[in-house]
């Protein structure tokens, strides 16, 4: 069942919010606090959770705060690659942690956190060891992302495609299973760190490997799990069949819901990353979501 809603997803990423419209984040703002109000007076019982910043940027928190948007929040929430795209050492989480505890007194999960197997599985393998021993122990809600490699024909969510070199590649090689189901290295170690350590995987529209990854996560002992419900889907034919089975296969985890991507129709330009021209859309596809399946 939905424990948690998430506004939005790395929003300080220039491939997840255009930064070109929105260069001193206001617009995200408006819409993040728009939203969760809406959601509190909907249902007051879930946990209202900033999008996951990646980079881990205390400035971003802060900007937050002085525009009133925490006040909306439960939780701020980061992410981090350290052995792929952040500049700095997978030993240093502990210190990150406290950057963003020094500028805010909500509670932090990491909603998305994991190890490429790009160069090798082993990378990989002592990627998910290390981080589970830096941050289970001090942060209540950690998802590692995620189960399953993302399918080469299948386009990764940046702006810049091809051009980033390797960095673009990377994102295919996440899973703790390869495109073809064969486990990795990483895959006989995980079910060593649930039910505390929880996966993030997205399920994309009509994903032909939703019904297998239910199984796997449950084979696996994972309990928290993280997906989202794209704004931007829910205008595709068919979209309310496609929620509903995905969410009714789902229920019985501690599901964290990210909403996030805009319709073309909705946003200042037509893009998934642009803002929405008014927050309120954004608000009542939230609520929607929250009203149809959050218990």
């Amino acid at each position: 069942m939905i424990e948690a809603a998430m506004f939005w997803n790395e929003p300080n990423n220039l491939s997840h919010w255009d930064f070109e419209i929105d260069k001193d984040w206001s617009a995200y703002a408006s819409m993040v606090k728009c939203a969760a109000l809406a959601v509190k007076a909907e249902n007051p019982k879930l946990t209202r959770v900033l999008g996951g910043i990646s980079p881990i940027d205390p400035a971003f928190i802060t900007r937050m705060h002085d525009l009133g948007a925490l006040d909306a929040l439960d939780v701020v929430a980061v992410h981090g690659f350290p052995l792929d795209w952040n500049h700095w050492s997978i030993h240093e989480w502990p210190d990150k942690l406290a950057e963003i505890r020094a500028v805010t007194d909500k509670p932090i999960w990491v909603s998305e956190v994991g190890a490429s197997s790009f160069g090798a599985e082993e990378v990989q393998e002592f990627g998910l060891q290390r981080t589970a021993e830096l941050l289970l122990p001090r942060v209540d809600h950690v998802y590692w992302y995620s189960l399953f490699d993302l399918p080469r024909a299948w386009p990764a969510t940046t702006r810049h495609r091809e051009s980033e070199g390797s960095s673009y590649y990377r994102h295919f090689y996440m899973g703790l299973l390869r495109e073809d189901g064969a486990p990795k290295l990483a895959m006989k170690h995980f079910a060593e760190y649930t039910p505390s350590l929880g996966i993030c995987q997205w399920f994309h529209f009509e994903d032909h490997r939703l019904e297998k990854g239910v199984e796997l996560l449950r084979e696996l002992g994972v309990k928290k799990l993280r997906t989202g419900l794209s704004w931007a889907d829910f205008e595709r034919p068919n979209a309310e069949q496609w929620f509903d089975r995905q969410m009714s296969l789902l229920d019985d985890f501690e599901l964290t819901v990210t909403f996030c991507f805009t319709p073309e129709r909705c946003g200042v330009r037509p893009h998934h990353t642009s803002p929405p021209t008014n927050p309120a859309e954004f608000a009542e596809f939230c609520t929607a979501m929250v009203r149809r399946y959050a218990k």
